[in-house]
């Protein structure tokens, strides 16, 4: 059975809206158009050489 009271103090509430997007604005993680894009970028770089 679920405890009420153990439940409510675990409860954290979630992100406001603007504090929501701030947060995953800021995330600088790469996905894989950016790997490919950086990898296009060196091929070409080593190309010129």
């Amino acid at each position: 059975m679920i405890n009420f009271d153990e439940e409510v103090r675990k409860f954290q509430p979630c992100l406001e809206m603007s504090q929501a997007e701030d947060a995953i604005y800021k995330n600088d993680v790469k996905d894989i158009t950016d790997v490919l894009a950086e990898m296009l970028l060196q091929i070409n770089s080593n190309q010129n050489e």
